[in-house]
Order: C-alpha cells, then structure tokens, then sequence
C-alpha cells in the first residue's frame, strides 16, 4: 500500500497539479494539508473522478485537511479535530481508519514570528498531540501519524541551519517536542530508510530556492513499531516542486505492506 502526504498550499487554486501528481503516482492514501478552502468548496467531484474517496474538513485562510483514499478501500473518519482543546477553531487534523490502518493527517503550526503567541500555540499544539498518540498506541493497531509537521528535526534536514536560526521550526522547544513524540514509540520513517541523505520537501518561493536545492525536510511520516516492519521504501516526489503553479512542498511517500 502507497501512502502520500501533500501539503497543497491550496486545494481549489493547486487542483490540476493535485489532479495530475495523483494520476501519476497513485497513492493509495493521500492526506493533504492547507487546503485554504471552507467545507462546501472541497472539490470532491473531481477527486472522485480521479478514482478517490474523500474525508476532509475544510477551513478558509491557511487551514484545512483532508485524507483520499482508492474507492476500493474502506474508509472510516475516527476525529476531525485534535483532542485536548475544545476552543480550538483551527482545522489541523483529521484521523481515519483505512484497511485497519489508523492514518492521522497533521498540520501542525507554524509559529512564526517566533517568539510570541503564534509560538506558544505551536507548542500547546504538539503537547496535545503528544498526548493523543500515546492514546493511539494503546490500541495496538497500525498507526501511521503524517502531514506538514512544521518541525525541522535536525540540522541535516535544512539546507543551511544559520538561515534558519530564529525560526519556530528550528527552535530546540519544537525539535525537542517532535522528539518526545518519537521517544513514545514511533520512528521518523524517511530518516529511517535514508540516514545519511540530505532530503528536503520544501523550497521557499522566494530567492530561486527550489533550482538551488535549498529546501529543509519538514513534512514527515511517524510510524509506531506495528507498522515499521512493513515499511519496504519511500521518497519525496520532488520534481513536482518544480511543475507549474505547484505548491512550496513536493508529497512525499511509504511504501507498507
């Protein structure tokens, strides 16, 4: 089973880059981020005419997830927003379950400007989340925790740490947060199968960031230990940063069986 992450930087403006990555790759699940569009703009005519089933909650401005999956998969939404927070407006998650498989489509917060509240929301965010995948592990399923976690993990997934020295996605109180989500029992799937690569999965639009390969890897797939065996392969799709009117991200994928 093909799973993909893609952070799309906006589902009704990037459809046709969406439309043509899936007819070319053809995950068989594929969670999308920043969808930028409010729940009655989903596109889901098209994604159902391109071979898909759709979960999603949509969200006008920078928000919004969704999951695909082939029409041939079962398909079950489980939650559409993280627990922890009632207050919480934000669409920055949703969970399924497919072929047995838990899938939780995350786009965690930015938090620039840094310092600030943008931030510290940041972190509630992730303490939040830390709490809700250890719950996951209880259930002793497949768990598979992916999207645009907003988290540069280590100075080898940005193509220059000093640029990135005052940014909320390299602070030690964000890299440490990812890692004591690890530390419960999943593992950073693409540094797994790739240990010593330098593998990004996002080019800024600005300063030709993309065609001088100065990109930082911060859309990942966190696996627990009842998935990791099956992993066989994965990869970022990266010529898709470089189509036409495509988003800052490239999806990125696993291989399961």
């Amino acid at each position: 089973m093909k799973i993909a992450t893609y952070n799309v930087n906006g589902i009704r403006s990037r459809l046709p880059v969406l439309l043509k990555w899936l007819a070319e790759s053809a995950p068989d699940i594929a969670c999308l981020q920043e969808l930028k569009a409010p729940q009655d703009a989903f596109p889901l005519d098209e994604i159902k005419a391109s071979g898909y089933e759709a979960l999603w909650k949509g969200q006008k401005s920078w928000n919004g997830v969704a999951i695909l999956a082939k029409k041939h998969l079962a398909i079950t939404e489980r939650k559409n927003e993280l627990p922890g927070d009632t207050d919480d407006e934000q669409s920055r998650y949703l969970e399924a379950e497919v072929s047995g498989i838990i899938i939780g489509c995350i786009y965690l917060p930015n938090g620039n400007p840094f310092p600030g509240p943008k931030f510290e929301y940041k972190l509630s965010w992730m303490s939040r989340l830390h709490k809700h995948a250890s719950e996951l592990l209880e259930q002793d399923k497949p768990v598979i925790l992916t999207g645009d976690f907003n988290v540069i993990p280590e100075e080898m997934d940005v193509y220059n740490p000093e640029r990135v020295k005052d940014d909320a996605l390299f602070q030690p109180e964000s890299r440490n947060a990812f890692q004591d989500i690890l530390n419960l029992g999943f593992t950073d799937t693409l540094r797994n199968l790739f240990p010593e690569e330098k593998i990004y999965t996002y080019w800024d639009y600005f300063r030709n960031a993309y065609n001088r390969n100065s990109g930082m890897r911060i859309d990942h797939f966190l696996v627990n230990s009842l998935t990791l065996p099956g992993v066989k392969s994965g990869g970022v799709d990266k010529h898709v940063r470089g189509w036409e009117k495509t988003s800052d991200h490239a999806p990125v994928w696993i291989e399961v069986e």
